[in-house]
């Protein structure tokens, strides 16, 4: 064996030797992995204190850390929707309903809201005079649907009229008179008698 070929093979050896040696060390430590509560229980401080965005993002992180988890999701969309971000809230309340199809608070958010921004886009296109043809008709079968599902025959009820009230003319009393009682009543008798 030559010098050169013992050489190479302790050579070898020596980077095998460094290369076990670095599988040994204790690799850095990983920071704690932050619990659906903590996560939630932040979110929750953020928004009592009224930063609600800040809350969206801890809800949201939530949401991400624990996918199969629908309380972030319900945070969300009820923030959005007190908020008056009704398309957010929809989007929020479905992925609820993805988690839990029975979720009766996501099924009315997304109720109330789609609601709301029906409303919004038909009264922008009657300001517009932009509701006709497709639109029109199709506007007036969800409307159909609402009242037979509301079980009203008119979705918004007209105001009551204004109470109209009768004016008679004042009486003047006379000093020293009293006021002697109407034909065939009695000094007994009711006195509301005479207003019906």
């Amino acid at each position: 064996m030559t010098i050169s070929k013992h050489l190479s093979r302790a050579g070898a050896a020596a980077a095998l030797a460094a290369a076990l040696s670095a599988c040994s060390t204790t690799p850095p430590a990983l920071p704690p992995v932050p619990t659906l509560q903590q996560l939630m229980s932040d979110a929750s401080k953020a928004a009592d204190s009224g930063n609600k965005e800040q809350a969206v993002t801890l809800w949201k992180q939530s949401a991400v850390a624990f996918p199969s988890e629908k309380t972030p999701w319900i945070h969300i969309a009820q923030t959005r929707y007190e908020a008056g971000q009704y398309g957010d809230a929809i989007q929020a309340a479905l992925e609820v309903l993805v988690r839990d199809p029975n979720d009766q608070l996501a099924n009315s958010i997304i109720a109330i809201s789609g609601l709301r921004l029906s409303t919004r886009a038909l009264n922008d296109l009657s300001r517009q005079n932009g509701l006709s043809g497709s639109v029109k008709s199709e506007s007036q079968d969800l409307a159909k649907l609402l009242r037979e599902s509301l079980g009203e025959t008119v979705l918004v009820p007209p105001p009551p009229p204004p109470a109209v009230r009768e004016q008679r003319p004042a009486r003047t009393a006379k000093k020293g008179k009293t006021a002697k009682p109407a034909s065939g009543a009695s000094a007994g008798a009711n006195p509301f008698d005479a207003l019906k």
